[in-house]
C-alpha cells in the first residue's frame, strides 16, 4: 500500500500528488540481464508533498536493497579529488585529527579509503555483506549492519563525527536512522550529510530526476527541517558538485545550561527583601498580575510580605494570585488602602505605570521597577 503521510513529520500529504509517472524503472541498481529482462516490468511513481513540513517524497515502497550502498564514485578521478579536499577541510575546520569518524553506508569503501588516509580513526557501517568483506580485505574498519532502531549500539562508538553521503534519501525511516546515529556520537560531535539537490531540480525542471531508489527529494529548507526534527543543528548548508548535491555540516543539539537562572532568582530575592525591609509590615504592594509578576511573587517567597497586587485589568480584579493567594485589586485601592512602597512588575507597561505613580502620588509612594532580574528606582 502507498504511504499517505510524511515519513518524517507525520503530517498528511496534500490531497493530489504533484506528479504521476507511469512505467518507470523499478530500480536504478541490479539491472535486468538477458534472462530477467523478459519478465522485468516498470512501476508507476507517485510524487507527493507533505502538507506540514513540505518535504517532497514518493508514496511508493522503497526498493528491496535500500539498506545497501552501491555507488560508482570509484570510477571518477574528479570526484576522488573533490572528496580529498572536502574531507581534509572538514577535519581541519572541526579539529578532528586522530578523532573517531564513521561513515554510515560506506559501500565498498570508496570514500572511507580516502578518509582513512587523512589522519583520523575512520570506521564504516555497511549492510551489504559482500561490500563489507571487500572493505575488510582492503584494510578498512567496517562493521556489517544497518540502523534499524535508534537504540542500536555501534561498534567503536561513541564517534566524534560522522558522514552519510547520498544515502539518506533512500531510507524509508529517516528519523530512526538519524536518531540512531545521534545516540552513537559524543556530545560535541559534528556530521556531514549530503543529499541530491532538489532546489536545482525545481529550478531546471529536471523531470528525469525521479527514481524508485530515491524516496525523498530535499530542498535546503526541508533538509534543515528533517535534521532539526531529529536532534541536529545546522552549522552550514551549501550546494556542491556542480550544484547537484546539498551538503550540510551539522552538530548534535546541545542541552541548554540555564542553571544560572537560579542565581538570578536568588539575587532578585535578596534585592526585593532588602527593599521591603525598609518599610512597615503590610505596607508594600505589587503592581502587575501578569505571568512574570505571578512567577516572581511565587519564586521569591513574597506571599507573606506583600499586602495586595494592583492590576488595571478589570477581569483580574477581585481574584487572587495563583499559588500565593494574594488579593488582586484595582488601582484606586492605592488611595482606599494606601501603602508606602510599590514594586512595579508589568514588563512593557512598567514605565507607563511608573509615570502614573510619580504624577499622582508625588513622593508618597516609594516605587521601584523590576528590570530583568534586578530592581530600578523610579
Amino acid at each position: 500500500m502507498p504511504v499517505t503521510k510524511c515519513r518524517v513529520c507525520g503530517n498528511v500529504f496534500f490531497e493530489k500528488p504533484l506528479l504521476k509517472y507511469e512505467n518507470m524503472p523499478g530500480a536504478a541498481q541490479f539491472l535486468p540481464n538477458e534472462e530477467t529482462v523478459k519478465t522485468e516490468k516498470g512501476v508507476d511513481l507517485e510524487i507527493c508533498q507533505c502538507s506540514g513540513c513540505g518535504l517532497v517524497q514518493l508514496s511508493n515502497a522503497p526498493v528491496r536493497y535500500y539498506r545497501d550502498v552501491i555507488r560508482a564514485a570509484a570510477f571518477s578521478e574528479e570526484m576522488k579529488g573533490f572528496r580529498v579536499k572536502q574531507f581534509r577541510d572538514f577535519i581541519e575546520k572541526y579539529s578532528l585529527p586522530n578523532k573517531r569518524i564513521i561513515e554510515i553506508g560506506c559501500g565498498c569503501g570508496e570514500y572511507l579509503t580516502i578518509m582513512q588516509k587523512l589522519g583520523v580513526e575512520a570506521y564504516g557501517l555497511e549492510h551489504l555483506g559482500n561490500s563489507v568483506r571487500q572493505c575488510v580485505k582492503n584494510g578498512l574498519k567496517v562493521s556489517e549492519g544497518f540502523i534499524e532502531n535508534e537504540n542500536l549500539k555501534l561498534d567503536n562508538s561513541p564517534f566524534d563525527a560522522f558522514y552519510i553521503l547520498n544515502f539518506l534519501e533512500h531510507l524509508p525511516d529517516i528519523n530512526t536512522a538519524l536518531r540512531g546515529i545521534a545516540n552513537n556520537l559524543t556530545n560535541d560531535a559534528v556530521g556531514l550529510v549530503e543529499v541530491p539537490n532538489f532546489d536545482m531540480v525545481l529550478q531546471d525542471k529536471l523531470f528525469s530526476e525521479f527514481i524508485s531508489d530515491h524516496l525523498f527529494y530535499f530542498t535546503r529548507d526541508t533538509l534543515s527541517t528533517c535534521l532539526q526534527i531529529n536532534g541536529f543543528e545546522i552549522i552550514e548548508c551549501k550546494e556542491v558538485w556542480y550544484d547537484y548535491i546539498l551538503s550540510a555540516v551539522i552538530r548534535k543539539r546541545q542541552v541548554l545550561d540555564i542553571t544560572d537562572f537560579y542565581n538570578s532568582q536568588e539575587k532578585l530575592k535578596s534585592e526585593i527583601e532588602a527593599f521591603i525591609v525598609r518599610f512597615e509590615p503590610g505596607k508594600v504592594a505589587v503592581w502587575g498580575a501578569g505571568h512574570q509578576a505571578l512567577a516572581v511573587i511565587a519564586l521569591t517567597g513574597l506571599a507573606d510580605k506583600i499586602k495586595y497586587v494592583v492590576d488595571s485589568a478589570v477581569f483580574k480584579q477581585g481574584k487572587y494570585t495563583p499559588a500565593t493567594h494574594l488579593p488582586i485589586v484595582a488601582p484606586d485601592n492605592l488611595e482606599k488602602d494606601p501603602v508606602d512602597a510599590l514594586i512595579i512588575m508589568a514588563a512593557g507597561y512598567s514605565d507607563e505605570i511608573a509615570k502614573i505613580i510619580k504624577n499622582k502620588y508625588q513622593n508618597k509612594i516609594n516605587a521601584v521597577i523590576l528590570r530583568s532580574s534586578s530592581l530600578e528606582t523610579v
